[in-house]
């Protein structure tokens, strides 16, 4: 008897969760669709090019919002066996709260390790489907930055005129082998810029090593300085940020193939930051599971439902701002950047431990 409460349970939990899932999808759905369409508003393409981008992308959200689904999930699975008499019968049979707890919390802790291992590679390998398919319509976008086996390439406009930067990789704060093209607005070509190292930590690149050639009179003439700089809309921070792509790294390359990810141009810091963000997430979806559990076995009371369930509506949106705060303190180094990931993973695992010693004298 106890195998298949325990079966009835977990199936029914998963279901619920199944089901959250579902409504979260459908509403990802009809909220990224007006994104697409206002993109593809001025390229002609099928009308199903929007939907279907979107649904591609969607699932990455999915993964993304996972603890508060989880949360939401478990919290509307706990009032279900409340108000259909469920927990009770549970209690019949010789389930405590404390039990019923850690299998549900369990149960989400195996779930994250699950999505790491099996959906991680799948959602990853969409979003860059999703990526290599919208910068075949992004050609015409007046500032597009891209980088594959070919290097560093970035188009901005500047005055009117067009400005093409090719590089062969990143190094922390520099570019290497750099060549920069000035196109007029008939893109033709003024002037070509090559130079062996750009320092791009702020707006103002500094060239080294620089040799400029300006056409003029029908023909190129070359200059030589070992210094020169120009002014850029990116620097080392927005580049970063757009072609490091956290939701393209599979959690098994992170694990196991670290070294080669930075040998390829990746931040150590950033690994260190998506790999730590990665493996608290069975720990995050624990921990929301059982936050969940606290509140809705609190009482047996019909009537605190909704307390409870407003109640955890608060505790999740503190939950997600108190995590985006810690993870700012760690980019800016105010708190070691590991310590920011786990951060709230502590302070949750502390109200949990408190949580769970008041349900289980209930």
């Amino acid at each position: 008897m106890n195998k298949i409460l325990l079966n009835h349970l977990i199936k029914n939990f998963l279901k619920t969760i199944l089901y959250v899932v579902l409504i979260i999808y459908s509403f990802g759905i009809i909220l990224n669709l007006f994104e697409e369409i206002e993109f593809f508003k001025n390229i002609e393409v099928n009308f199903l090019m929007p939907l279907m981008l979107t649904s591609i992308i969607v699932p990455s959200i999915i993964l993304k919002l996972l603890p508060f689904i989880i949360f939401i999930a478990s919290i509307w699975f706990i009032v279900k066996i409340k108000n259909n008499k469920d927990l009770l019968t549970l209690k019949v049979y010789g389930y405590s709260n404390i039990r019923i707890f850690f299998i549900l919390a369990i149960t989400s802790f195996v779930l994250g390790w699950l999505t790491l291992v099996i959906a991680n590679p799948i959602t990853s390998s969409m979003v860059k489907y999703y990526e290599k398919i919208k910068s075949n319509y992004a050609r015409d976008i007046d500032h597009l930055i891209s980088y594959n086996k070919n290097g560093l390439w970035i188009k901005e406009n500047i005055e009117n005129n067009t400005r093409i930067i090719t590089a062969k990789k990143p190094d922390k704060f520099n570019l290497k082998d750099v060549t920069i093209f000035h196109l007029d607005q008939d893109y033709v070509l003024k002037e070509k810029i090559v130079s062996s190292k750009v320092d791009i930590e702020t707006n103002e690149w500094l060239l080294n090593d620089v040799i400029i050639y300006r056409f003029k009179d029908g023909i190129f003439k070359e200059t030589r300085l070992n210094n020169y700089s120009i002014n850029s809309t990116y620097n080392f921070e927005k580049i970063n940020s757009l072609f490091i792509n956290l939701d393209t790294i599979l959690f098994i390359d992170l694990v196991l193939k670290y070294k080669k990810l930075i040998e390829t141009g990746y931040n150590s810091s950033f690994l260190d930051e998506s790999l730590h963000s990665m493996l608290s997430l069975p720990f995050f979806l624990f921990l929301m599971t059982s936050i969940a559990s606290i509140l809705g076995m609190h009482t047996l009371k019909r009537s605190n439902n909704y307390k409870h369930i407003l109640v955890g509506l608060v505790v999740t949106v503190f939950v997600y701002y108190f995590k985006d705060l810690s993870i700012a303190l760690g980019k800016t180094d105010r708190i070691p950047l590991i310590l920011s990931v786990w951060a709230p993973v502590i302070a949750l695992s502390l109200f949990t431990f408190i949580g769970v010693l008041q349900i289980n004298e209930k």
